[in-house]
Parts: structure tokens; C-alpha cells; sequence
């Protein structure tokens, strides 16, 4: 959805990350049944709206909105899931039609093993599953991160993917790209490479090969979700950025969204309130990185 000329670098531009909306969590973590308590999710929906009306006001206009996973709660053949993603819908095509949206597969979206139904019927909601896009000389790539987290169900799906990720960073190496940005939804890691493996993070042993082929091809940052909390740190040259949630807050952050500014040498990020962004917009430090030419 991005056309061919995006291949070349036009100067700094910036985009909105955001993740787990999840439709349902914030009443099933209350009640304390996150299996079946998601029966309602009217605080999310007013969560998600302030987020695309925060959005739609941005002057100038973020070049898209990425959303790191967990788009609903209900997992895959749940009972609320259909509503909830109706619901989520209907928020999001309020989004200014100059914003494009793209969409990260989250544990809850796939289910925590994936199969091919799953997958099949993720994509047919919201689109790939994995998939590239060029802006302004900067090569994004989306991946399906429960695919590196239990491909059990599904191993001939996490190998397409493994070839898919090298044929592309092989395409990067030759195309002379700015920078390469991952996004996903679990994080490789939350603050440091060597840290234990946990619900919250990839296995040890598999973040090690990812973080070392993404070193080789030159990639950036990662960006993620999955914790519902601010987090991140650094792999020798490689940020791993993990952003709190639109709607259910697991930790003392605020709902809210990333602003990500795109600059020839490097990403300037900050984690803005839904409030924050509302009122005030993206402070005058980041439009100014953005300015520069």
C-alpha cells in the first residue's frame, strides 16, 4: 500500500506505534477470570477512540499507525472474539484515510500455539501475517512473532516465514535502505539480551539466533507490545523497544501510544499519554528532530 518511489530517502518523517487494545482484558483482569471474563470491554473502545482522535488531530501527519498485537482479547474460537473485532472495526475506520494502518499478530490474535485455521483466519480479518513495506527509504518489516514463540502446531508456517526474513534482509543488503525497522509482537527481550526466559519475552535460546541475524543484516530497532508496560533496552547495536498498552495497564504506565521520529542517522522515540497526546500533541524537541533537513 505504499508505492515503489517510498524505496528512496526524502528526509526525517515519523510514525505512531501503538499496541494491545485488547477488547475484554480489562474486565477479565479485574475479575480475575482472563479466560472467560472478557464478556465486556466499553472502557477499551473509549481507550481506543481517544487513541485515533489523538492521532487524526497530529500536525504534521504521521506517515502510519502500526499496531503491535493483541488486537482483541478472545482467543481464536472464543466467545466475545467476533464482537470484540467488529467493535475494534468500527473505531479504527474513524482513522484519517491519509493514516495508514498496519497490523502486528499478537498470542491473542493467534492463539498461544498457532495453526493454520488461526492464521488463516487472522489474516483474512486483518491481513498478513508477515510482510514488508518500504517509507521514504526505510525497509519495515512485520513479523509473526508466535511463530518464534511455539510453532509446534504449525513448524512448515515458521519455516516459510525464517526464508521469507532472509530473502528479504538479503533484498535490504542490496537496496542501500536508510534503516530497517522490525515489528512484532513479543519482544525478543524486556531490558537485557541475557535475561531468563518468560512469558513476557522469546526463549533464550531462539532470541539469541534472532538477535544475532538481525545484528549481521544491520536492523535497528524492534519494536513490540506483549508487556503492557514500558520496557526495552539494547544488543550491542540493536534497540529493543517495548511500548505499554492502549488499554489494559499491567504495570504503573499510562494508557498511551509511540511517537517515532525517523531521522537519516538514527530513531528519536517517546511514549505519550492518550491525555498527553490529546491535549498537547507531540512536543516541540521531536518536531524539531523532525525539521531538520
Amino acid at each position: 500500500f505504499f508505492s515503489d518511489d517510498e524505496c528512496q530517502w526524502k528526509g526525517p518523517f515519523y510514525f505512531i506505534q501503538g499496541a494491545d487494545p485488547q477488547f475484554g482484558l480489562m474486565k477479565a483482569w479485574t475479575c480475575g477470570d482472563t479466560k472467560n471474563g472478557d464478556d465486556e470491554w466499553g472502557e477499551e473502545i473509549k481507550l481506543a477512540e481517544q487513541a485515533v482522535q489523538a492521532i487524526n488531530k497530529l500536525n504534521p501527519k504521521p506517515k502510519f499507525f502500526v499496531l503491535c498485537g493483541d488486537l482483541v482479547h478472545g482467543m481464536p474460537g472464543t466467545q466475545w472474539r467476533k464482537s470484540q473485532e467488529q467493535d475494534l472495526k468500527n473505531v479504527l475506520k474513524n482513522t484519517d484515510q491519509d493514516i495508514p494502518l498496519v497490523f502486528v499478530s499478537g498470542n491473542h490474535d493467534l492463539g498461544n500455539a498457532p495453526t493454520r485455521e488461526t492464521i488463516d483466519d487472522y489474516c483474512k480479518n486483518w491481513g498478513d501475517d508477515y510482510f514488508s513495506f518500504w517509507v521514504g527509504g526505510v525497509l519495515f518489516l512485520v513479523l509473526n512473532s508466535q511463530l518464534f514463540f511455539d510453532s509446534s502446531q504449525c513448524p512448515e508456517l515458521k519455516q516459510a516465514q525464517d526464508v521469507w526474513l532472509d530473502e528479504q534482509l538479503a533484498v535490504a543488503a542490496k537496496q542501500k535502505c536508510k534503516h530497517i525497522i522490525v515489528f512484532q509482537h513479543i519482544p525478543l527481550f524486556l531490558r537485557r539480551p541475557d535475561e531468563d526466559h518468560d512469558y513476557f519475552n522469546l526463549d533464550k535460546s531462539v532470541r539469541e539466533e534472532i538477535m544475532e541475524k538481525f545484528l549481521k543484516a544491520g536492523i535497528k530497532a524492534v519494536f513490540a507490545g506483549h508487556y503492557h508496560r514500558n520496557a526495552g533496552g539494547s544488543y550491542k547495536g540493536l534497540e529493543m523497544v517495548v511500548s505499554s498498552a492502549i488499554g489494559c495497564q499491567l504495570g504503573e504506565d499510562t494508557h498511551g501510544l509511540r511517537v517515532v521520529v525517523v531521522t537519516e542517522e538514527k530513531l528519536v522515540h517517546r511514549y505519550y499519554s492518550l491525555d498527553e497526546l490529546s491535549s498537547q500533541g507531540i512536543e516541540k524537541e521531536l518536531l524539531d528532530v523532525l525539521a531538520e533537513q
